[in-house]
């Protein structure tokens, strides 16, 4: 039984990882255990070139980006369950009690956070019912979000990322996972704001 199962090893769902693994340290979580899906095919990232996103050198392409995140989880949070070459196509149950079944296993989650793109080809059966379409992208586009407030979907489910409404920034879907980790870190700190810092002091 995972505390946390993120779907998505792009910009939100890695962010989102890391800002959870920095705060392993702290005594609330010591029993939690986190999990990310972690297929990239699909990510936005793949064909991305970078110039004018914070922190990162001009010309960073999104396919560094991708596999370098994955490292600095691997290494900075090993605790982290790392999931990989596994497709998520069903949510069953309800909070507390999910199941995530994909292509080739089923597990069982307390939270889900997904983050996997805005893209009309979302198929995730028993979350289907959430789709709506994108409001923040071209009607051409055919962008899709989940119903959501503040990235909150239903008991035990959020949404980061394009798919939670948010613009196709690499800043601002970063932003959108690293969120959703604090508003989790804040839950299982029985309701008292929390945030993960490191610092040179």
């Amino acid at each position: 039984m995972f505390d946390v199962l993120i779907i998505g090893g792009g910009a939100s769902g890695v962010s989102c990882a890391l800002v959870l693994g920095s705060a392993l340290q702290k005594p609330f979580m010591s029993d939690k255990k986190i999990g990310i899906f972690t297929h990239q095919k699909s990510s936005s990232l793949q064909d991305a070139l970078f110039n004018n996103a914070y922190g990162i050198p001009a010309g960073k392409l999104g396919s560094e980006i991708l596999t370098e995140s994955l490292e600095q989880l691997s290494e900075q949070y090993p605790e982290i369950t790392q999931i990989p070459s596994e497709k998520v196509i069903r949510v069953e149950g309800e909070f507390p009690h999910f199941t995530v079944i994909t292509n080739k296993n089923s597990y069982t989650t307390h939270n889900i956070v997904v983050g996997i793109g805005s893209a009309n080809t979302f198929a995730i059966e028993g979350l289907m019912h959430y789709v709506e379409p994108h409001q923040k992208a071209l009607p051409e586009k055919q962008r899709i979000q989940l119903k959501n407030c503040d990235h909150k979907v239903a008991d035990g489910l959020y949404v980061i990322g394009t798919l939670a409404g948010w613009r196709s920034q690499l800043a601002i879907a970063a932003g959108s996972g690293a969120a959703v980790a604090t508003d989790l870190l804040t839950l299982w700190n029985n309701g008292i704001q929390t945030h993960a810092h490191d610092s040179t002091r």
